[in-house]
């Protein structure tokens, strides 16, 4: 009797290979949540034996932390893509408008990282919740900064704390977030900033 062999993927360069067991685990991730992954679970998704994987990393945590890593810079370098550090003498409407669907877009594009920090992963460890929050905090200073640029650029209103004004907005992203990950086709980007500049031309003219 002919017994078949198990096929496995084809034979990568190290780097190609670090970044496609890292892709494979973050699909589980994403697709199945984190009791999901497991060095087997990568294993047999990417088409290699687990000594493979373990040619790379001594174990599931080590794997994990490259990947999470990852992730967070990824995030971190679309969000400053998207925000000016320096917006000149744009206005800060279309500025505020113009980040947020930049934002938004990046997460269209890159759904399965912004899963991460946007969407319930079920099992996610704590550690990697307090990444998350590193993650904000880091933002939040970024658009704190920009607020606090808009509201001198605009000369008012008195009595705004930047810091405040910074999380509203954040929360507002991070919702318009969630809506292109959960129902791309009925939120696209381009939807909600179209909303948002209609939101706030409302507020001018008032």
């Amino acid at each position: 009797m002919a017994v078949s062999k198990r096929k496995y993927a084809p034979r990568l360069p190290p780097e190609e290979r670090r970044e496609q067991l890292l892709d494979t685990a973050l699909g589980i991730i994403a697709g199945r949540g984190y009791p999901a992954v497991s060095i087997d679970a990568i294993a047999r998704e990417a088409g290699v034996s687990r000594p493979v994987v373990y040619g790379v990393w001594p174990d599931l945590d080590a794997l994990l932390t490259e990947l999470h890593q990852r992730q967070e810079q990824r995030a971190l370098s679309q969000v400053a893509a998207a925000i000016p550090a320096v917006p000149g003498d744009r206005d800060p409407d279309e500025i505020l408008v113009t980040a947020f669907r930049s934002f938004l877009e990046a997460v269209a594009g890159d759904p399965l990282t912004w899963r991460l920090f946007l969407l319930p992963v079920e099992g996610m460890p704590k550690a990697v919740r307090r990444r998350a929050e590193g993650t904000r905090a880091a933002l939040r200073a970024q658009v704190t900064q920009l607020v606090d640029w808009g509201i001198e650029q605009r000369g008012g209103p008195e009595g705004v704390d930047p810091e405040l004004v910074a999380r509203f907005l954040l929360s507002t992203a991070e919702e318009a977030g969630r809506l292109v990950l959960s129902h791309p086709h009925r939120y696209p980007p381009e939807l909600l900033a179209e909303n948002l500049a209609a939101v706030l031309a409302a507020v001018r003219r008032g």
